[in-house]
């Protein structure tokens, strides 16, 4: 038997982050995964988690904590594969560490990822983004530094983990305004800056402070700003413009929902969709695709375009109601 102890340690401190070079999230995703693997394989061997052995986390095993997190948990089938993913990886991982588990993990490898549904992405109109950017009471410094972060977040299309772990030095005002920003799979991208954009991130920064922090978005107590605390100053500011764009409040407004809205801002404006993978830092032009099947300008372009076949128009005529009433008999 193997202690697995060891080998999740050296996978989530030394092959993530340092051979993979994954990102701080990921890490801490994978992490919350196994986490919850370890629990339920902790009720169901009964021995503490630091006693579990790695032949015991076998396929049928990860088929009960999949149907677990679903059926118990209430967690979707998307978060059920990011799961799966996380335990494939640490099994191909193992497999080169513990040879002899190599047709356990082979069965573990085969399990496959759930299909699910591809809804259309929810976005917000210019009017509704325009609310939103003005919800920030700018008398103050913190509504300065919401309008300056939430600004930053639609205009550049960022993650929020791009925009919470953006830093300081990463903002450059020369030659012109722009921002670098590292992102998923260790994509470096630049990106230019609208002119109001640049104002309000001027305006933080005039009030921002000499913070040790080296990010550049900070809460209220001079720290890192986190993905929560972003997510907290959305929905504050999304209740606050609700109240003069009624819209808003029949929507879901989540970090996402800025990134996907600066997406369809852009492909509306250029009609390139290669231009918007390339604004988001997408790796596969399939991902940006996305953005056609929710903005209907091209459908609406070729419908423009295409001859609808002439029919030949008919008059309905309703039957007696004599005969009607004989037919029912």
């Amino acid at each position: 038997m193997t202690a697995i102890a060891p080998h999740i340690t050296t996978f989530l401190r030394e092959r993530l982050p340092v051979q993979r070079g994954a990102s701080v999230h990921t890490c801490d995703s994978y992490a919350y995964a196994f986490q919850l693997l370890f629990e339920f394989a902790s009720q169901q061997y009964q021995v503490p988690p630091s006693g579990l052995q790695l032949e015991q986390i076998d396929a049928p095993l990860v088929l009960a904590f999949l149907d677990h997190l679903e059926a118990k948990r209430g967690n979707s089938p998307n978060t059920r594969n990011v799961r799966l993913a996380a335990i494939k990886s640490f099994m191909r991982f193992c497999e080169y560490r513990v040879p002899s588990l190599l047709e356990q993990s082979r069965r573990i490898l085969a399990i496959p990822h759930k299909r699910t549904d591809i809804p259309l992405v929810s976005h917000l109109s210019m009017d509704e983004m325009h609310t939103l950017l003005d919800a920030p009471d700018l008398r103050s410094r913190l509504g300065i530094r919401d309008r300056a972060m939430l600004h930053l977040a639609f205009a550049a299309g960022l993650r929020v983990s791009e925009l919470v772990g953006f830093p300081l030095g990463a903002l450059s005002f020369q030659p012109s305004p722009s921002i670098r920003v590292m992102g998923k799979g260790r994509r470096e991208r630049v990106l230019p800056l609208w002119k109001q954009t640049t104002t309000d991130l001027r305006a933080w920064l005039a009030v921002r402070g000499e913070a040790l922090a080296p990010e550049l978005l900070l809460n209220a107590r001079g720290g890192p700003m986190t993905r929560y605390g972003f997510e907290y100053v959305l929905r504050k500011h999304v209740h606050t413009a609700s109240q003069t764009c009624p819209s808003l409040q029949h929507k879901q407004v989540s970090p996402h929902v800025l990134r996907h809205t600066c997406a369809i801002m852009i492909l509306q404006a250029t009609g390139d969709l290669r231009k918007v993978s390339l604004w988001l830092g997408h790796a596969d032009m399939q991902t940006t695709e996305m953005y056609l099947r929710a903005d209907p300008t091209d459908k609406l372009e070729a419908i423009e375009r295409v001859i609808p076949p002439q029919l030949k128009r008919g008059q309905f005529r309703a039957p007696d109601k004599l005969i009607a009433s004989l037919h029912g008999s």
